[in-house]
């Protein structure tokens, strides 16, 4: 007999296989994603000192939609980039969060792109 998949148990699998080899720096933080079904959030972090440097949800006032969408990723995408260029952060290490690099995750990838970080 074949039993459900767990999802949100196999994403965290994933997520935990990546972050053994993906670590932030202060030279070089993590930017973290996290994808619920109502909202995205990104956090840049430096795991060494164990701080969050800056984050950006659809949560904050700044965005327009409200949604987990990819014209919400977008604007999640340039505000991190704006924020993290103001704290002078431009190189980070991609975290995707065990999440498929696949619509929301690269829509938010491409818009930090274009925002000014390297990654």
């Amino acid at each position: 007999m074949i039993s459900n998949i767990d999802r949100k148990f196999e994403r965290v699998r994933r997520h935990k296989r990546v972050r053994n080899k993906i670590s932030g720096t202060a030279e070089r933080p993590r930017l973290c994603v996290f994808r619920s079904n109502s909202n995205i959030t990104v956090q840049i972090i430096d795991d060494v000192a164990g701080n969050t440097l800056c984050a950006a949800s659809t949560l904050d006032k700044e965005i327009k939609e409200k949604h987990a969408n990819k014209v919400a990723a977008k604007e999640v995408g340039t505000l991190i980039a704006k924020r993290a260029l103001d704290k002078n952060i431009t190189e980070v290490v991609f975290d995707r969060g065990g999440y498929i690099y696949h619509g929301v995750v690269k829509e938010l990838a491409e818009a930090a792109r274009e925002g000014g970080l390297k990654f």
